[in-house]
């Protein structure tokens, strides 16, 4: 009798470790290049942590760049350098306005294309030294921001548009800058926050300036690009993927733990009242449904309009059909009954 009780346990544990294989050799793997250490991010760091990638068939590698921890650890942001690499990825999270700016000025751009946007209108702040108390005090002063391209840099060319500044005579815009430590050395006056070194400079009694939200200045934030090379040939895996960003949307809207949860672990952040302030101040501006941001990227279009973007519009830089699919079903919408 116990032989054969050792003999059925033995074909059921073989039976169930054979089925897990088979499960685990089912996911599909999938590398995500991160971009910038932000709030917009957090959805793909949920999403990795709560099982939602595997849930959906993925087996995804995801890593921040190395650019990326540089640049937040110097506004005091130290991220574990075991999710820190260099490496190429068919995912990309980053801004598109990036990707418009890309193909108006580099032949090697590719030809990228953005799935979904986390962020739709301008919601960053400009963050200064104590003596400046108005937004006009700026010109004629030095206004920090990231790089050409990127969102911050798309920010402070509206903001001197905006102001009726020349960007090149009435205002210095340095790039490198979107950092607390630019601010404390006195290289710039003042620079283009969102939610973490904004949050870092208030912490060492830096002030906001100007809130630029309250300008609904429409942009192309934060998303999903790949390109339409490995699209074509990857469909379903790019539809599982755009099914777990708007299920871990849901979920860090509803459960704030899940992402002060995901910062701490991948952003290095300790502190918990940090952490409550980053999230209470950006999660209403990441959408439910994250369509690719049409009027941000028309807005990028006009702003760094050359020869090689006058003939485009924003449907040559997007594929919504993933989101609306998801939409359309109603599933977007059952993940908030």
């Amino acid at each position: 009798m116990l032989a054969r009780l050792l003999k059925l346990s033995l074909l059921i544990f073989l039976a169930v470790g054979t089925r897990g294989t088979a499960l685990a050799q089912q996911l599909t793997p999938l590398r995500v290049r991160l971009g910038d250490v932000a709030m917009q991010k957090v959805p793909f760091l949920v999403a990795y942590d709560e099982g939602i990638y595997k849930k959906n068939g993925l087996d995804v590698d995801q890593f921040i760049t190395p650019g990326a921890a540089e640049t937040v650890r110097r506004s005091g942001v130290a991220v574990p350098g075991e999710y820190v690499r260099d490496d190429s990825a068919p995912i990309s999270i980053g801004g598109g306005n990036g990707v418009v700016y890309g193909r108006s000025r580099n032949a090697r751009a590719g030809d990228r294309v953005i799935l979904a946007s986390t962020a739709y209108i301008v919601h960053w702040q400009i963050v200064a030294r104590p003596e400046f108390t108005r937004l006009e005090q700026l010109k004629g002063k030095r206004l920090g921001y990231s790089s050409p391209g990127a969102m911050t840099h798309f920010i402070a060319l509206k903001l001197a548009q905006r102001m009726g500044w020349d960007p090149d005579q009435d205002i210095s815009l340095l790039e490198g800058a979107l950092a607390l430590d630019t601010l404390r050395s006195g290289a710039v006056d003042a620079f283009i926050a969102y939610e973490i070194p904004r949050v870092m400079a208030m912490a060492e009694g830096y002030t906001v300036l100007t809130d630029l939200s309250d300008w609904k200045m429409p942009i192309a934030g934060s998303g999903v690009s790949t390109t339409r090379a490995w699209l074509k040939d990857n469909r379903e895996t790019a539809r599982r993927f755009i099914r777990s960003l708007v299920e871990a949307i849901a979920l860090l809207k509803k459960d704030k733990s899940v992402g002060t949860r995901a910062m701490k672990k991948w952003y290095g952040i300790p502190d918990s009242e940090q952490l409550s302030v980053m999230y209470d101040s950006d999660i209403d501006w990441i959408p439910q449904k994250p369509y690719p941001a049409v009027e941000g990227i028309q807005a990028a279009i006009d702003l760094y309009n050359n020869n090689e973007l006058r003939n485009l519009k924003p449907a040559d830089f997007i594929d919504d059909s993933f989101v609306k699919e998801l939409d359309e079903s109603g599933f977007i919408d059952s993940l908030y009954r």
